[in-house]
């Protein structure tokens, strides 16, 4: 495949995924400002939100606004995990660019209308909204690089398009960070007769971005599937059960998604509730919000590059060294998330500055080992498979455990559950290491038979 053809579709990715995650680190910068227009007082919420408070207080001993807003990134989840193996199967049969638009034009509407909401309910609404429009997009587009690129500069390339993932959360937090403190409210009323709270136009700002991004989208080829992996036979129309069992045989993929499944309820927890816990710390500057946004970008950035080019040096030394930078990042990184709870400030930022980089240095890795260990065949059932089970068991349910848990005692405690995933990710991951060899070769010689 040329640099010409390959390189911009790369460029287009990374930034469809880029404001894919501002918009779902927006939601997690403007929590104070949702708690107060929902939970601020009487007649904020709806007449349900008042009995399942009230029920709570009666019952549990607490009031769950904490869980409650936990929720709302649940319900993204839910949608984004249940959506994906559709649109996995989609892809098999139609255009990928072509899901690529509609995930993205139908996850930026949603978006804007999640600044419209006026209720708790809408705004649950049209988080699920987004989540539908995101799992069109995201079991797609790695397919679409890893047809792209060879196994050799796979790493790499996947490294640049997960570097979106801590610069867009970043941007996330700065945007609705920024915006929720702002007079941007008045300024949309007087100049473009919209009165609306300052919270809501970050939601209405990435809309625009992300409706022109999806249109490009319609415009671009698909690549032909499996070529840069060199297979030559014909692909089969489309994945069957047994295939999926292929990928379940599969040591390298099994033990990898179970290790991104302990991740991302770490990095779920953390990309939500890290922001409101740093606001109410004592000794927080105003800009807190601000500042863990930049700290994301930066340590993110450097350790998303640094972890895939550090996959693919020691390829040819180590042939588990995927899993093996992936693992070691993880455990390092147990002790700064501990650390990050004691500290106080501004030495908490150097805690929290490790903790991120180390939770960000497995991204392209992983993901990598995915892609060489799925024949390009069930390639795109792989990632949307693995995107179920990562979601399901892991950010769908750490926002909501850690707000339960913060209502329940305090958010040091909540987040000492988080820590202890960064030891069952490394572990899983270092046990990984000695398959990998074995299973690339299998996945680049046939699908167990099935492929043929």
């Amino acid at each position: 495949m040329t640099a010409e053809r390959a390189r911009p579709a790369l460029v287009l990715l990374l930034l469809i995924n880029l404001f894919n995650y501002v918009d779902r680190q927006v939601l997690a910068a403007v929590v104070p400002s949702v708690e107060r227009s929902f939970f601020g007082g009487a007649g904020k919420g709806s007449a349900a939100l008042d009995a399942i408070q009230a029920w709570c207080r009666t019952h549990l001993g607490f009031q769950p606004e904490l869980a409650l807003i936990g929720v709302l990134s649940m319900a993204f989840m839910v949608l984004y995990m249940a959506g994906a193996p559709v649109f996995g199967r989609l892809a098999e049969r139609h255009s990928r660019w072509a899901l690529v638009g509609v995930g993205v034009v139908c996850w930026s509407l949603a978006s804007g209308a999640s600044g419209l909401a006026t209720t708790f309910l809408g705004l649950l609404l049209t988080r699920c909204a987004v989540g539908i429009g995101e799992a069109a997009y995201g079991p797609v587009a790695p397919t679409i690089l890893s047809d792209l690129y060879p196994v050799e500069a796979r790493g790499r390339v996947l490294a640049w398009f997960y570097v979106a993932i801590p610069v867009g959360s970043a941007l996330g937090y700065v945007l609705g960070g920024g915006v929720a403190g702002s007079e941007i409210g008045a300024w949309g009323a007087h100049v473009l007769g919209i009165h609306a709270e300052s919270w809501r136009w970050a939601f209405f700002l990435v809309v625009p971005p992300g409706i022109l991004l999806g249109l490009r989208a319609f415009f671009m080829k698909d690549p032909p599937r499996g070529r840069a992996d060199g297979v030559a036979e014909d692909l089969p129309a489309r994945v069957r059960l047994r295939d999926y069992g292929v990928l379940l045989r599969t040591p390298s993929w099994t033990l990898c998604t179970i290790g991104m499944t302990a991740m991302t309820f770490a990095i779920g927890g953390i990309g939500f509730w890290m922001p409101y816990y740093l606001s109410r710390k004592p000794g927080a500057p105003a800009a807190a919000t601000v500042i863990f946004g930049a700290i994301t970008c930066v340590a993110g950035l450097a350790a998303t590059l640094l972890g895939g080019m550090a996959g693919d040096r020691f390829r040819s030394r180590f042939p588990g060294s995927y899993f093996l930078v992936s693992g070691i990042a993880m455990i390092v990184g147990f002790p700064f998330m501990v650390l990050t709870l004691s500290a106080t400030f501004p030495l908490i930022w150097l805690w929290v500055f490790l903790t991120c980089f180390c939770l960000f240095f497995n991204t392209g890795p992983t993901n990598t080992i995915l892609a060489n260990v799925s024949h390009p065949s069930i390639r795109a059932a792989g990632f949307a498979l693995n995107i179920f089970v990562i979601h399901a068991f892991g950010d769908v349910l750490s926002p909501v455990v850690i707000g339960i848990l913060g209502d329940r005692w305090n958010m040091d405690r909540a987040f000492l559950v988080v820590g202890a995933m960064f030891l069952a990710a490394g572990v899983l991951w270092l046990v990984g290491a000695r398959h990998l060899e074995p299973d690339t070769a299998r996945a680049a010689r046939s699908l167990g038979g099935s492929a043929a």
